[in-house]
């Protein structure tokens, strides 16, 4: 192939010949609806221009079909066997398939040019683009380039520095959440037969406080409502989630509820696109007029919610729009629930929200009124420091209705990782119940650790402090996606060894221990003949369904292993006398599921369910009996304070979001169509009058600063201004670029997820380090901080 030729192909492929050039921002208006066929020309674009026209179409055809593979993006769940469309995939479906199945190659020549110092001074964009890794490579103490290992000594090597631990709480093991269940079970089983629970995964940086606050409520961390239940919903609050881009196939369900008269409310600080009017691309109204989704969009203010639903919830008890036999019957805490929401005062509920009181009681009125509500939410709500209590406040609402355990009624946190809530079904998890472990114990014959492990905060915390000194990933982008990414990468930097289990490049790789280790897995959509026999795995969707899943692509390079191979051939290579059967494990996966069937509550008869067309949902008491495993055995209703996050006169509450054009971490292009961005990603979304107000004008460049409690000053530099409409005194930016600017130690409380929702910033104007023209503001180097506040006439 000649030069030129080459460049010609890799630009059909998507590959950058050159990194952003954030100088090529160009913003337009924004859109007034979602999907449609300008997304069906962008999705095949993208597919045909990575995969090829056949490839595309023999891998986009299996995909989320019965007796085809898992999308390895969201966790929406699946229409019924025989209710699929062909094409049962979205925009954003299509593009990571074609991210996975690319025909662009990373291999040894790549590593041999490219030193990890140029390739940490690349974009995440610019490395996922490079192609699928295809051998392992290692990068040896003090040595410049990563270089080729054979699959038999980088297992050597992490067993040794595994080996050598003082203690196996020096070891961590995070999890993304594209793992399969079979691979999660083997995994979690690894880590506690070395003798830890350090069990990280995506999840304490998503929706950790959707589990702490709905186990404490109804006694079960998921939510309570099935896909047909959206389907009957008569009305749906759509709250701090974009399903637009983030789980495009949630708008055909919303359409198809609509299409049975339910009403909608969207609930988020930005009017998105895909709420206001979604294009269905598998009919002819959709390609064409579309469907008005959203009765009522409430501009809430960030971090208003919990307000919100406390107001809603005292104007439900006002009006007595209760469901009394409901609450006598299944419901503590109700009479200490009323008593705490008489004394509701409106004018930190408006101080906080942002929003008038007839707005929202505009609001209650719908959910007053209607016979079956359902709450869906996403990293909007559960990324504060009050989200716990948020999620309990949206719980007292659905309470005080009954809509839990009914039809087309219940709470519906919207998971964002293809099967995130699946890998945490079966074990993986730093707080595991003991019950999980003593049926450990009992299938496999040895004592597993009993004490809790870390979550993501505590491991970059313990690899900071040098108490860990390994970390092993399976999957996912750790430094791009944890907090703080100063302090983020200067722990990884200080552990003795780094291990990451990836299909494409990231910037996980190029922030390395004394040691790193990069193995390619099999990608979802490939075939797994591991053992010399066909294999699936299974995984679990946002609704509790869990499913199979099989590949009809042939790898990248016969030196890819499956996730379950590379897990189970390290620890061979580390556990003597294991008396788990790792080789019978590696060899048949149906062995892992039989024993995921004794172990895992809720999974008798595993493999025998997962061969039913479309699989089986697991059991979720509230949902199936009204059955609550709570101590006192019932629902409980909470009382939460209401407080009001004030910032100082010219700063601004900054949430942090994903652009249309990506995935979690994965930079899929550098176009956001719905809100009009293109061509480059850091840009700050600012309300009109606070620019105006600051004495900036559109195209203006700032630095971002964030001030903390710790007194520390964390800057994310060069972001264009984009005036955006949106609550005064909110801005947004997109991540990973902007998580440099979330305090490591600034949590939800209880769950400890980071809050990226909710970080106070200035806008300094770019290079300056000091203030804006407008507002009052601290000299350089002063955290004047945020602070919140109990009473109105502290409010400024």
């Amino acid at each position: 192939m000649t030069r030129l030729t080459k460049k010609v192909t890799d630009r059909l492929r998507g590959v950058p010949e050159h990194d952003i050039d954030e100088a090529d921002i160009e913003v337009e208006s924004t859109a007034h609806a979602a999907a449609g066929a300008t997304a069906v020309a962008v999705a095949m674009r993208r597919a045909v221009g990575q995969m090829g026209v056949r490839r595309a179409a023999s891998t986009l055809t299996r995909l989320n079909q019965v007796d085809g593979f898992d999308c390895q993006g969201c966790a929406w769940p699946d229409p019924d066997a025989g209710h699929r469309h062909v094409a049962e995939f979205c925009e954003n479906g299509a593009k990571a398939v074609a991210e996975e199945a690319t025909r662009q190659l990373l291999d040894r020549e790549f590593f041999a040019v490219h030193s990890v110092q140029d390739l940490a001074g690349r974009t995440e964009f610019w490395l996922g683009k490079q192609g699928r890794l295809t051998e392992p490579m290692v990068l040896r103490p003090g040595a410049t380039h990563y270089t080729p290992i054979s699959w038999d000594d980088a297992f050597a090597t992490i067993a040794g520095h595994l080996r050598g631990l003082d203690h196996p709480d020096q070891a961590t093991f995070y999890t993304s959440g594209k793992t399969s269940n079979e691979a999660a079970f083997v995994y979690q089983l690894f880590a506690r037969s070395l003798g830890t629970n350090n069990l990280p995964d995506c999840s304490n940086m998503c929706h950790e406080s959707s589990g702490s606050a709905l186990v404490e409520t109804i006694g079960i961390g998921k939510g309570s409502v099935t896909l047909e239940d959206i389907h009957q919903a008569k009305l749906l609050l759509v709250v701090g989630q974009n399903p637009g881009t983030n789980h495009p196939r949630m708008l055909s369900a919303l359409e198809e509820a609509k299409s049975r008269g339910a009403k909608i409310i969207a609930i988020n600080p930005l009017q998105e696109a895909g709420l206001v009017r979604f294009k269905n691309p598998q009919n002819a109204k959709g390609l064409t007029v579309g469907t008005a989704l959203a009765d009522l969009h409430l501009p809430i203010r960030l971090n208003g919610d919990l307000a919100f639903f406390q107001a809603v919830g005292s104007l439900l008890v006002e009006w007595d729009a209760l469901d009394h036999d409901f609450l006598d019957q299944y419901t503590t805490g109700f009479d200490a629930y009323v008593d705490h929401v008489a004394d509701l005062d409106w004018i930190k509920v408006e101080a906080s929200t942002g929003l008038t009181r007839a707005q929202i009681t505009e609001a209650a009125r719908m959910i007053a009124e209607s016979p079956a509500t359902i709450t869906c939410w996403a990293m909007g709500i559960t990324q504060h420091h009050n989200a716990v209590g948020t999620i309990k406040e949206i719980v007292n609402v659905a309470l005080l209705q009954g809509n839990i355990g009914k039809p087309g009624a219940g709470v519906c946190p919207v998971r964002g990782h293809s099967n995130v809530q699946g890998d945490r079904t079966m074990g993986i998890w730093e707080r595991v119940p003991d019950h999980f472990l003593d049926k450990v114990r009992d299938e496999f014959g040895f004592e597993p650790p009993r004490e809790h492990g870390l979550d993501t905060v505590a491991s970059i915390e313990a690899l900071r402090d040098g108490k860990t000194r390994v970390f092993f990933a399976m999957g996912g982008n750790f430094v791009g996606a944890a907090p703080d990414t100063e302090a983020t990468e200067a722990a990884m930097r200080n552990a003795a060894l780094t291990v990451h289990v990836s299909t494409k490049l990231n910037r996980s790789h190029v922030v390395h221990g004394g040691e790193a280790l990069i193995l390619p897995p099999l990608g979802r959509s490939e075939k797994d003949l591991t053992g010399g026999r066909p294999q699936r795995v299974t995984v679990e969707d946002s609704m509790s369904a869990v499913h199979a899943s099989q590949g009809p692509l042939d790898p990248p390079s016969e030196h890819v292993r499956s996730e379950v191979d590379i897990i189970c051939s390290l620890a061979l290579a580390t556990l003597d006398d294991s008396p788990v059967p790792w080789a019978a494990f590696r060899d048949d996966y149906t062995e892992i599921r039989r024993r995921i069937a004794r172990v895992v509550p809720g999974c008798a008869s595993y493999d025998e369910k997962v061969d039913e067309p479309g699989g089986f949902v697991l059991p979720h008491p509230p949902r199936d009996n009204r059955v609550f495993d709570t101590p006192s055995g019932r629902a409980v209703l909470t009382t939460t304070p209401l407080e009001v996050l004030e910032v100082p006169k010219g700063r601004f509450l900054l949430q942090t979001m994903r652009s249309h054009d990506q995935f979690n971490t994965t930079i899929y292009g550098l176009d956001d169509r719905y809100r009009g961005v293109s061509g480059g990603r850091r840009v700050v979304f600012v309300n009109p009058d606070d620019l105006r107000e600051l004495g900036f004008a559109e195209g203006d460049v700032v630095d971002l600063v964030s001030e903390w409690r710790d007194g520390v000053e964390r800057t994310a530099p060069s972001f264009r201004v984009v005036p955006y409409d949106q609550p005064r005194g909110c801005v947004a930016a997109y991540y990973p670029e902007a998580n440099a600017l979330v305090p490591l130690g600034s949590t939800a409380e209880k769950s400890n997820t980071p809050v990226y929702k909710s970080v106070v910033v200035r806008l300094d104007r770019e290079g300056r380090g000091g203030a804006t023209d407008g507002g009052s503001h601290g000299s350089a180097g002063q955290s004047t901080g945020s602070h919140r506040v109990d009473e109105p006439h502290h409010l400024s």
